[in-house]
């Protein structure tokens, strides 16, 4: 963990009750580096949004979190405005000062620290978007969710890390077969909508995640992500065995609400967080539209909007740092 991330911070007071908040805000930045493998870069963003809560709520007990602070407190991040731009937070942002609040709770609840229960903890309705695009540490906080010691665990990490790897369609995801993957190459062949063939690159955690859950797995079936509840094929193939599209969704969903994250994601927005984060680091429109098995480009070129109005927003908050 970055010391800048941190600055500041006393050393943790152990898990007490009477803990401070900073704290055991501390103890739960580490828990997110250390056990859910959590980037830097959210530690820091999550840091940023805890202390904003701890400098409105001072340094109470845990206990005297309740729902009248919180509501007190969703009013004092809508009213705030930037001192600079005298521009308001946007919904959207205030959620995710919520939202680190409540993986906050979660982890006190988790130590057995008596607090307000997470679920308590409501975000503000936000316009749906045409295209849901799950932000970089929303991300993170997805694939790091599932808890890898479990051969459960492990498969499920494995299709979060294939389906934003690769952008395929949960069908073509559920229809994968061990045998075709190449794993010196790190690539499989996929056959997409109209019958079109295409070449499907993996990232080398998905790579690594994908031959780990195979590795635990007792069996000699075919399709590369199976269940593990209900009665069990004795086929050789196991086709009865392979996840459903239904089931696939139902995993996607069952890790966005663990996580906690601020929109309803599906397999489709890790598609669409595939192809967006693609674009804005450099790729150029057919290459992913081939990608993405786009039979016409006009169905990729609607991700040019979003890439465009990021790319516009991370400029503009450059150029503001540059002159703070």
């Amino acid at each position: 963990m970055s010391s800048s991330a941190l600055s500041g911070l006393s050393a943790p007071a152990g898990l007490s009750v009477h803990a401070s908040l900073s704290s055991l805000k501390l103890d739960f930045l580490e828990y997110l580096e250390l056990e859910r493998n959590v980037s830097q870069n959210t530690i820091e963003n999550y840091n940023h949004y805890l202390i904003r809560f701890i400098d409105f709520a001072g340094e109470i007990n845990p206990s005297e979190i309740n729902l009248e602070l919180i509501k007190k407190y969703r009013l004092h991040l809508a009213r705030w405005t930037d001192p600079d731009t005298k521009q308001a937070l946007k919904r959207n942002t205030q959620n995710y000062f919520m939202i680190a609040l409540r993986s906050f709770l979660k982890y006190l609840s988790r130590i057995d620290v008596a607090s307000l229960p997470p679920e308590k903890v409501e975000l503000g309705e936000v316009e749906d978007s045409p295209l849901k695009v799950l932000e970089s540490y929303d991300l993170e906080l997805l694939l790091a969710a599932p808890n890898p010691s479990t051969p459960e665990g492990l498969r499920d990490k494995a299709i979060l890390e294939t389906l934003f790897s690769t952008g395929l369609r949960v069908s073509e995801l559920a229809s994968l077969n061990r045998d075709t993957i190449n794993f010196e190459r790190r690539e499989f062949p996929i056959v997409g909508k109209g019958g079109k063939q295409r070449i499907v690159f993996l990232s080398d955690s998905a790579c690594d995640t994908i031959a780990q859950s195979l590795d635990v797995r007792k069996d000699s079936y075919n399709p590369l992500f199976i269940r593990f509840q209900g009665r069990q094929d004795s086929s050789d193939d196991g086709e009865n065995m392979r996840l459903t599209t239904r089931s696939i969704e139902r995993i996607v969903e069952k890790y966005v609400r663990q996580a906690g994250l601020s929109i309803k994601a599906t397999p489709h927005t890790l598609r669409h967080s595939f192809a967006t984060d693609l674009l804005i680091n450099g790729a150029d429109i057919r290459s992913v539209q081939e990608m993405l098995g786009h039979s016409n480009i006009a169905t990729t070129q609607i991700y040019t909007h979003i890439t465009n109005r990021q790319l516009r927003e991370v400029h503009k908050a450059f150029h503001s740092k540059s002159k703070g």
